[in-house]
């Protein structure tokens, strides 16, 4: 089964929603991404974003936790169907980036890809490149993340 027969392009899929704490935030920003703004909440005030939020590259994070939860339930509904799953991975790499707004603590972000577009590498036979766009939104209804990415996809 390929990818493009499970999700056509155009099909937007949510992955799953992640919750962000004050203490998720926090502790990913000492390991990753220590800036006062995504350490100290009363620190945070005094920059742009007004309070503690978290690291763009955290709700990146985020959005792939939740994809992997997404994919690993999927492919096993597939199996017990009786389907052989795509086998998707690793990416070719992602363009586009955008954090358009501020992810705070208490934020509910909820993840979803989209098929683009498949096709065939020349270079390798049943092997195909996957383009999607994939974004994170808030409980408001905002897009507070979003990229382009690829995925290969092997027969």
């Amino acid at each position: 089964m390929r990818l493009v027969e499970l999700t056509p392009p155009g099909d937007r899929v949510i992955t799953g929603t992640m919750q962000f704490t004050a203490d998720d935030i926090i502790r990913f920003a000492r390991q990753f991404d220590p800036q006062p703004f995504h350490l100290e909440a009363e620190a945070a005030k005094a920059y742009v974003f007004g309070g503690l939020c978290a690291s763009g590259w955290h709700t990146c994070a985020g959005w792939m936790k939740m994809f992997i939860q997404y994919w690993n339930t999927e492919t096993a509904r597939l199996t017990a169907e009786g389907l052989e799953p795509p086998k998707l991975g690793p990416s070719a790499g992602f363009k586009k980036l955008q954090w358009v707004k501020p992810v705070y603590a208490g934020d509910s972000i909820t993840y979803s890809v989209e098929l683009v577009e498949s096709r065939a590498l020349a270079s390798r036979p049943g092997t195909w490149i996957n383009i999607t766009t994939n974004d994170g939104v808030n409980q408001h209804g905002d897009v507070v993340m979003r990229y382009e990415g690829t995925v290969l996809e092997f027969a």
